[in-house]
């Protein structure tokens, strides 16, 4: 935390203006003040509808299975499209999202990177199973997302949404952890997270 701007010890949320209006923020405008070192780089927060969420720290499972994703995914991935862990995923003018994985199609760069590029989100939940699942589906759902698995580390079900629409995915089913996982543009990742080595 940047302590030219900030004392230390104050804290990062408050809900002291509960029911009452807030500042809308838009990604630029904490773009900048990223730059301007009054946010730092490696705080982990959402913007979602211009409000600023902080992220809970992440427990070592979950950190343990996005490692075996990473290894198993980059060792068996092919040239058409890529895979980028941890992207600040820019939806809308006011609204991005930090997912553990985007896979996007490999004729856009980094920059051009958005709900139309993208092909699948990967959210990898411990702490944030009932976000990932609820609130933060219905946002990659209402701005296009084709696709977006939630991997709940307790249980290694995976949630799998499809079809956005404005009020969500329309539809929903769950891998279970003895089941082949792949997503359908990439056969060749298929994995059981049953027999996925933990890291």
């Amino acid at each position: 935390m940047n302590t030219h701007f900030r004392p230390a010890g104050l804290p990062l949320t408050t809900q002291a203006a509960e029911g009452l209006a807030r500042r809308l923020w838009t990604v630029a405008e904490i773009e900048a003040m990223v730059a301007a070192g009054i946010l730092l780089e490696d705080e982990r927060f959402e913007l979602i509808d211009g409000e600023v969420v902080p992220m809970p720290a992440k427990g070592s499972r979950h950190e343990s299975y996005k490692a075996a994703l990473i290894d198993h995914w980059f060792r068996h991935k092919s040239n058409a499209y890529r895979i980028i862990p941890e992207t600040t995923f820019r939806l809308g003018v006011s609204t991005f999202l930090e997912p553990d994985f985007l896979f996007y199609d490999s004729r856009s760069k980094v920059s051009e990177i958005s709900p139309a590029t993208s092909l699948l989100a990967v959210e990898v939940a411990d702490t944030t199973l009932a976000y990932d699942k609820g609130r933060k589906a219905q946002i990659y759902a209402r701005f296009g997302v084709k696709a977006l698995w939630v991997i709940d580390v307790g249980t290694l079900e995976t949630f799998i949404f499809g079809d956005p629409a404005e009020d969500g995915y329309r539809n929903m089913h769950v891998v279970r952890p003895d089941e082949t996982l792949a997503p359908a543009f990439a056969p060749e990742l298929a994995v059981k997270l049953a027999e996925l080595a933990e890291f």
